[in-house]
């Protein structure tokens, strides 16, 4: 039997004879303790690609529950691995802030509203021939209304793929809406209030820093949490959960100041499946290893990933009839490029380490069928409380009043500072007028680079007649 079928045995046989399921891994336990007395001093830390099936069965199948592991996943996570140490995100809604003209209404029977012909123009204006290639989409109450796309999502050395909406994309920090909707559905359902202290939900083994207990839910949401650390892998989050938080108002960050932070998102991963039940936060996944801490914090971070991927797909992905959309970078998806192009393109590969922040490949099409049934069809949360949830910046970077309507914006941006410049860029807005628009390139806007946001928006605010 492969151990994948092991593991998702032992969850069934959890549930309908715990005494056997719970006999397991006290004995397996117990030759791990054995084996750790007899181990060397100054022991190299074991890793999980090492432990063999049996102790690995039985130390964390019984631990997880309502989720499958997948075997193979689970051996070959990495907690930080080399395609993100030099990956770059956007800076959040004070990235690229301007003050956008307006120009004078003329006033119709219909009142202010979007010239969707020259708005769809202006952006084939901007985009094309200014990056490497790009996809629009704008749909008004759930109907496309506009398209437009340009050259590559692979330039022909790459094999030469053209963009359309149903092109995946490594999306960035669009991630974020996803994870937003997620959280804010799950603290909704367990009526955990978004008020609530996230140190009631973080792993007990984790140590917590001064005024962690200050942080709430809302805080990670808005980023105003006061965490200084940028980076979303497993150890950098478990580290800054360590030093703890400021509460002086004279620091970069501090608890209640805005500072844009991937580490927000990325703890929600880790709470999602604390909360969800898929994990309990006393669990320890060490395995009676002499130097185990490394497999307790590889485990934890592999089985906390599976336990969001698994329930965004089911809660937020399913309802919209969007499958497909993964942490991983399938073949088929958009590479990363410079502009102008001069050389291969970039695929960032598989993101499931900075899950939560960053890290979904999706189209156009997914991304708006997702944006769609939130915002209108109550599967996977009321029109009340997705509005509310933009209302409160959850999840997004910008809530702006046009002469239309309110406007609310999602930025993404993923750039490699190593190979100079190749880009992936996404943009996600619930516009006035039952609209929702997608935006994807996958290189910067001209050179020198033009801040994308910036670009589209004030194409819309000009289109508003």
């Amino acid at each position: 039997m492969t151990l994948s079928r092991a593991l998702t045995l032992t969850l069934i046989l959890a549930a309908t004879a715990p005494a056997v399921a719970h006999a397991q891994p006290r004995l397996a336990s117990s030759r791990a303790a054995v084996a750790a007395m007899s181990a060397p001093p100054n022991a190299p830390a074991a890793r999980v690609a090492d432990v063999s099936p049996t102790v690995l069965h039985a130390g964390v199948a019984p631990k997880v529950r309502g989720m499958a592991l997948d075997e193979n996943r689970l051996r070959a996570h990495v907690i930080r691995p080399p395609n993100i140490i030099n990956a770059t995100s956007d800076l959040g809604r004070d990235q690229g802030r301007i003050s956008f003209v307006r120009k004078p209404l003329v006033l119709t029977p219909q009142g202010p509203h979007l010239d969707v012909v020259a708005f769809s123009n202006a952006v084939d204006g901007a985009l094309a021939g200014h990056t490497n290639g790009y996809v629009m989409e704008l749909r008004k109450y759930g109907q496309t209304i506009a398209t437009r796309q340009s050259n590559w999502s692979k330039t022909p050395q790459d094999g030469g793929t053209k963009w359309d909406a149903d092109q995946w994309m490594h999306v960035a920090s669009v991630s974020k809406l996803i994870t937003a909707m997620a959280m804010t559905k799950l603290l909704d359902a367990n009526n955990i209030s978004y008020d609530a202290k996230i140190i009631d939900y973080l792993p007990t083994y984790w140590a917590k820093g001064p005024n962690i207990g200050l942080v709430t839910f809302r805080e990670l949401m808005t980023h105003t949490s006061g965490f200084a650390e940028g980076q979303t892998d497993y150890a950098s989050m478990k580290n800054a959960v360590s030093a703890g938080v400021s509460t002086n108002s004279g620091m970069a960050d501090y608890v209640g100041h805005y500072h844009y932070r991937n580490m927000n998102f990325g703890l929600c991963r880790i709470l999602i499946a604390i909360i969800n039940g898929n994990v309990d936060k006393a669990s320890d996944f060490s395995l009676g290893l002499p130097n185990g801490q490394a497999v307790n914090d590889t485990i934890w971070d592999s089985v906390t990933v599976q336990a969001y991927d698994q329930y965004v797909k089911t809660t937020v992905f399913a309802p919209a009839g969007v499958s497909g959309a993964t942490l991983d970078h399938p073949g088929p998806a958009a590479l990363a490029y410079r502009f102008p192009v001069t050389d291969a393109g970039w695929n960032s590969g598989n993101l499931e380490s900075v899950a939560g922040g960053a890290g979904w490949h999706m189209s156009a099409n997914q991304l708006l069928d997702v944006m769609g049934t939130f915002r209108r069809k109550g599967t996977i949360m009321t029109s009340a409380k997705a509005l509310a949830m933009l209302d409160n910046g959850f999840g997004i970077d910008m809530i702006a009043d046009t002469p239309a309507g309110k406007l609310y914006n999602k930025n993404g941006l993923w750039h490699d500072a190593d190979v100079n410049g190749r880009t992936e860029q996404s943009l996600a807005y619930f516009l006035p007028e039952g609209m929702e628009l997608v935006v994807l390139t996958n290189s910067p806007i001209d050179n020198p680079e033009k801040f994308f946001r910036t670009v589209i928006t004030q194409i819309y605010v000009d289109n508003v007649k």
